[in-house]
Order: C-alpha cells, then sequence, then structure tokens
C-alpha cells in the first residue's frame, strides 16, 4: 500500500503555475558561508530533488536535521547544555570520550552527511552521491592540519550522534512518511462547513495530505500538550463573525495590488517546486548567520532551532487542521457569495484552520529572535535566480526591518492569495509564538 501511494504522489503532486522571478541581490557567495551553512544548502537541495516532498515530512526531517548538527558539536562549547533528557524521549546520545580531543567541524561534516543520507535514503542516486562527494571534499580539506586519530575520532563521534538521532527519530510517527502521503481510507466528515479537495489546487489528489499527523511525536513535550485553539463557529449568516472572515477575503481578492501578488506569490513555498514553507525558514536561518558571521556553535544552535521548531508547528497545526476538518474560502465564497469568484492562489490539499505558514513562521521568527534579537534586518533572498514568473509577477528579494516582519508577512500572504482567512492566520500565528517560545525556553546554555 504504501509503494502504491508513493507511486501515485509522484503523478498526483501537480501544480498549475510556474516559479517567480527574482533577479536580484544574488545567493550569498560560498566563502561568506561556514561549514553550517554549507551543509544547510546541500540539505535544502536534497530536499528540494526528492520525490514526493511535502512541508509535513520536510520539516521532520529539518527537525533532526538541524539537532543532529547541534549535538554534533555542542560539547565542543563549555558554555552549550545537549539536548539530551530535554527532549520528548530522547533519555541520551553519545558523550565523547573523557580527555580526548575531537575536531568539532569534523564531527559536524560526518554527522550531517550520515542523517540525511538515512532521512532522505529515497533521494536519486546522483543527489546521495552528491552528500557523499560533499563530505569527502570538506573532511580533505579540514583534516590536513588535524592528527590521523583525531579526524577518525571526530568522524565516529559525529555519525553516532546521527545514528542515535535517527533510531530516535523512527518512532515518532512520521517515519517513511513519505510513502503515504495521501491517505486513501481517510474518510473527511461530510457538510457545508467541511474541507473538500479543490478541483484546481495545487494537488490533484482527492485525498487530504498526511491527515494523521497531528497524532506524531512532537520534540518538546509542551508543544504537544498545546490546546488546540477555538475556531470561530460556522454560520452562513451574513450577520455571523464566520461569514464576515470569508466576506473579508472576497472582498479583498477583487482589489489585489501588485505588491499583494508579489507578497503572495513570495511566499507560496509550493513543496512541488521549492523546499515547502520548512524550507524557506531554514533558509532565513542560513541568511541570518551568514549576515551575523556567528560561530560555528550557534550557527547549529539557529538550525537546531528553527527545525525542531516547524517540525513541533506542523504537528500542532495539522492536529488542528483534522479536528475541524474546516472549509477554505474558495467553495464557501462561491456558494453563499459570489459564484463567479475566483481566487489568486491554488489551494493546497489539506484543511483551512489553522494557516500552516502562519503556526511555523511565527514559531522560527520567534526561535531566531532569541538568537540574534528582534531588530535584527535581513534581506530575504530565497528565490534569488529563479527564471520563470506566475502571471507575469517579476519582484525582487525581500527586505524586513526585523525577523517578526517575516513572520507577519508570512501569514498576510495567505489571506492575500486568497486560501486562509484572518482567523486561520491569527490561530496560527499565536500557536506558533509558543511553539517558538518553548523551543527557546529550553536549556540551551549553561
Amino acid at each position: 500500500m504504501k509503494k502504491t501511494a508513493f507511486l501515485i504522489l509522484l503523478f498526483s503532486f501537480v501544480v498549475i503555475f510556474q516559479n517567480c522571478s527574482d533577479p536580484s541581490p544574488n545567493p550569498v557567495a560560498d566563502e561568506k558561508k561556514n561549514l553550517a551553512v554549507n551543509w544547510a544548502d546541500l540539505t535544502l537541495q536534497t530536499i528540494r530533488n526528492s520525490p514526493a516532498n511535502t512541508p509535513t515530512y520536510t520539516s521532520r526531517c529539518l527537525g533532526y536535521i538541524g539537532l543532529t548538527m547541534y549535538e554534533s558539536v555542542v560539547h565542543g562549547s563549555t558554555s552549550r547544555k545537549s539536548m539530551a533528557g530535554q527532549l520528548n524521549g530522547l533519555n541520551e546520545l553519545p558523550l565523547p570520550e573523557n580527555d580526548m580531543l575531537y575536531n568539532w567541524p569534523i564531527s559536524l561534516n560526518a554527522g550531517q552527511a550520515y542523517i540525511l543520507k538515512k532521512l532522505y535514503a529515497h533521494a536519486q542516486p546522483q543527489y546521495l552521491n552528491d552528500i557523499d562527494l560533499f563530505e569527502i571534499k570538506h573532511y580533505d580539506e579540514m583534516k590536513q592540519n588535524v592528527a590521523d586519530e583525531i579526524a577518525e575520532r571526530s568522524v565516529l563521534f559525529g555519525r553516532a550522534i546521527a545514528e542515535a538521532i535517527f533510531q530516535w527519530s523512527t518512532t515518532d510517527g512520521g517515519h517513511e512518511g513519505y510513502l503515504n502521503n495521501f491517505d486513501f481510507t481517510y474518510v473527511v466528515p461530510v457538510g457545508s462547513e467541511y474541507w473538500i479537495a479543490p478541483f484546481l489546487g495545487q494537488s490533484s489528489s482527492p485525498f487530504p495530505l498526511h491527515p494523521h499527523w497531528g497524532g506524531n511525536r512532537t520534540f518538546i513535550a509542551l508543544d504537544g500538550a498545546l490546546p488546540v485553539p477555538a475556531i470561530t463557529p460556522y454560520s452562513t449568516s451574513p450577520a455571523s463573525n464566520n461569514y464576515k472572515v470569508f466576506k473579508e477575503v472576497y472582498v479583498k481578492q477583487k482589489s489585489l495590488s501588485a505588491e499583494d501578488k508579489r507578497i503572495a506569490a513570495w511566499w507560496a513555498d509550493d513543496p512541488s517546486l521549492t523546499t515547502s514553507p520548512p524550507g524557506h525558514s531554514y533558509t532565513l536561518a542560513s541568511i541570518s548567520i551568514v549576515a551575523s558571521q556567528v560561530d560555528i556553535f550557534t550557527a547549529a544552535e539557529a538550525y537546531a532551532k528553527v527545525g525542531m521548531a516547524v517540525a513541533d508547528s506542523f504537528i500542532c497545526c495539522w492536529k488542528a487542521k483534522f479536528t475541524y476538518h474546516s472549509i477554505r474560502p474558495f467553495p464557501f465564497i462561491t456558494a453563499h457569495i459570489d459564484n463567479t469568484y475566483r481566487q489568486f492562489w491554488p489551494e493546497p490539499p489539506f484543511p483551512a484552520f489553522p494557516s500552516g505558514h502562519a503556526t511555523q513562521s511565527a514559531a522560527t521568527a520567534i526561535t531566531l529572535i532569541s538568537i540574534f534579537g528582534n531588530n535584527f534586518s535581513l534581506v530575504d533572498n530565497t528565490y534569488a535566480n529563479r527564471s520563470s514568473e506566475f502571471q507575469g509577477i517579476k519582484y525582487p528579494s525581500r527586505k524586513f526591518n526585523n525577523l517578526w516582519a517575516t513572520a507577519e508577512e508570512c501569514a498576510y500572504s495567505r489571506f492575500l492569495g486568497g486560501i486562509h482567512t484572518r482567523q486561520d492566520n491569527e490561530a496560527g500565528t499565536d500557536q506558533g509564538k509558543k511553539i517558538g517560545e518553548n523551543v527557546s525556553n529550553l536549556m540551551w546554555t549553561n
């Protein structure tokens, strides 16, 4: 059954739009990136070129990949603490040998190669080979001034950390989730208030994406205990709050400016063309790391925080989505407001409330703020050098005065796209803040 679902997905994850053009600024030059950022780049390249890519599975993998990076170097810093014993079911991890020397960049290099190949064993052979070549290249460069026994010990430690984290990952409920993206046995409730598969959406599948994802184990126990946010009671009465939030989407769609469309397109993050919203968030971590030129320990902390934040965000968000199975704006508006209505952006294959973009972007911003501060300005050039366009849209990379502004714009983009109401975004943002705070409040330092 899993293999059948996997093969069907390769044909069903069809999109009806193209990449958006982004001519400037150019991506950051490699010489300005440290080893951690280079591995993040390769991770996202692997994700982007792997079949059956979804935001749910990607978020999960980035959680384990970021955590592996952190744990492979944490013992090289006297001020930092391991996450072992702090995370949900992760009671212990391998420790370095007492009074033995390690080269921590070599450990990171080995650990990233190992965990990436484990989580993306289904990637095309050429991309798995790229991981091997990348590891060897950096290892050969780093070991030139390192004693053989230290280099070997460091490699073994990085791999041991990665193996331990991978084994822990297999028990979370999402292991090999890419094999069963669309559950053909899942029954969506029937009724006017419930989600229906879009006729023209991001996917041609009539089944929802990962409907059981909300039952997966979270990285942070507190995140798993968060209550499902309350939703506005369903009503088709024009005087009701529910009707008003859908009417607001309808009114805005009739007056979208060129800038509104650029914002909607920038944050679309469709998984069949990009690394999806979690990958965009991981890139924001890279941009922050490069701009601030932090050391390898701080970089690893940033990737671990963002990775676990987006992973828990999608679990919590999906729990709510498949509690309410809430309808999206298009079917509500065409049935109760205007049957000629057309929205700007195609719908994704799952219920509306709350917004996954809003949840994970808020969680990401909070974790990055915990490292870089909220007055940290940045230029998001995630989609630099994309060559084709959607509806003729051309736009430059986006500039933000602070990290929280990225979360606000990401959430708002879904309203502008016509696929979420304001309440979807507000509930997602509120829960994402809590998730980001829970991740940030772990004991990262002594």
